[in-house]
């Protein structure tokens, strides 16, 4: 029997901790390693294991991010079931509200799942940077026979109030659930660690329409999966934890480690930027048999030059993306977005440029994150004086400055990116 599998992307969400880089854009289209954007992580990796049927569920300051669907995901197969349709709430609910949680999110699209008829459902979210084989999950999950199967993977205990912890059998079989409890119990033998939900869930479809019909009805409800539609279940048993770190990615060195960053905040952001420029990537971006897709961009290829004084570009254990021009300045460890320039004599260190920046010249960029189509002027130094920054833009507790862009009036391709 063919396995028929429809996928949900939850994209809705506001990233209020990722601020100011979400101030114009829905999480899910912030941008991420020069050329991609958050959201293509989870589309890359449900297309890759053969999931071609996926609804993308928006919500708030959603421009951007259909913007990008429209440039880098439009799906049109000569196979009905081969589409990625983004979908705004559909105000189902007696109130007429917006999403109101993750799994009202998807009862309001619950005609899509009945229309549908899948075997099985795939909700997955849109806000986390990682490689997954789904397919592997989705084949547990028929092995145990369960009802719903939760991705989960050891965290620091002192994260527990951040994710939904489990408790599980030998096997695998979730008997404890507890949301952001910072008291939530610790792994068995390991007390410095928690097991924790990824968010990413599968579900046999019968079972999830029943529990969704169910919730909707219960006025006590919050109406989210890992609050209420989860723990719920867990009773009845028939509720497996995926052990990610088991997952195994086509085309990796066998001992590669698997890779997933909660980039929920500017320094969660910030580091996982930062893992791209190692030697040696723990997040493997170059592995062709799971390529990450993104929208097709038409840039020139980056471009080193000497400056009028015949100072070389120089650039060290960074990204640079296409159309970016490095003249007579030196980028090291950093990550450079498309079409960024920087000048003669200027310096970017440990820092993330998005598209369209610019580095006057003598400029010097230090721990940043810069938001598109800025210009830092010439002689400027971001990142050395502590009370400087702060006065001109956010700074996180850690020191690390994020530097809002500026809108152009001309570019309209650049306002809506």
């Amino acid at each position: 029997m063919q396995v028929r599998v429809l996928a949900f992307v939850l994209a809705g969400g506001k990233g209020t901790r990722l601020y100011p880089l979400t101030k114009e854009r829905a999480k899910p289209a912030v941008p991420f390693g020069g050329r991609y954007r958050i959201v293509d992580f989870v589309l890359s990796n449900l297309l890759n294991s053969g999931i071609h049927s996926i609804y993308v569920l928006i919500q708030f300051k959603s421009q951007s991010l259909l913007q990008h669907l429209r440039d880098g995901w439009e799906v049109s197969g000569l196979l009905k079931q081969h589409f990625i349709i983004p979908v705004p709430a559909q105000m189902r609910t007696p109130g007429e509200d917006w999403y109101r949680g993750t799994a009202d999110a998807i009862y309001q699209n619950i005609n899509l799942i009945e229309q549908a008829d899948p075997h099985y459902v795939v909700i997955f979210g849109a806000d986390h940077i990682y490689r997954m084989n789904i397919r592997e999950m989705l084949e547990f999950h028929l092995h145990k026979r369960a009802q719903a199967t939760v991705a989960a993977i050891p965290v620091a205990k002192d994260l527990a109030a951040e994710f939904g912890v489990i408790e599980t059998t030998a096997d695998g079989r979730i008997t404890g659930f507890h949301e952001k409890n910072p008291n939530a119990p610790s792994m068995p033998g390991d007390p410095d660690q928690v097991y924790a939900s990824m968010g990413n869930y599968i579900f046999s479809t019968s079972a999830l329409l029943r529990e969704l019909y169910e919730d909707a009805e219960n006025p006590e409800s919050s109406h989210d999966f890992g609050r209420d539609i989860l723990p719920k279940m867990v009773k009845s048993g028939d509720v497996y934890a995926y052990n990610f770190q088991i997952n195994h990615i086509p085309g990796d060195p066998p001992a590669q480690e698997p890779y997933w960053r909660d980039v929920g905040t500017i320094d969660a952001y910030y580091d996982a930027s930062m893992d791209l420029r190692s030697p040696t990537p723990a997040l493997n971006l170059y592995n062709r048999q799971w390529p990450l897709r993104t929208a097709g961009y038409f840039d020139a290829p980056a471009k080193l030059i000497h400056d009028d004084a015949g100072r070389s570009g120089e650039v060290y254990d960074s990204i640079v993306s296409g159309g970016s021009i490095v003249s007579g300045g030196v980028v090291r460890n950093s990550v450079l977005g498309r079409g960024v320039r920087v000048l003669a004599g200027a310096v970017v260190e440990d820092s993330v440029l998005f598209d369209n920046c610019v580095v006057g010249r003598g400029a010097h960029v230090r721990r940043a994150i810069i938001d598109k189509n800025f210009r830092v002027p010439d002689d400027a130094r971001i990142g050395f004086d502590a009370a400087e920054d702060a006065a001109l833009y956010h700074v996180t507790e850690s020191g690390i400055v994020v530097v809002e862009g500026h809108r152009s009036t001309v570019d309209v391709a650049t306002i809506l990116l």
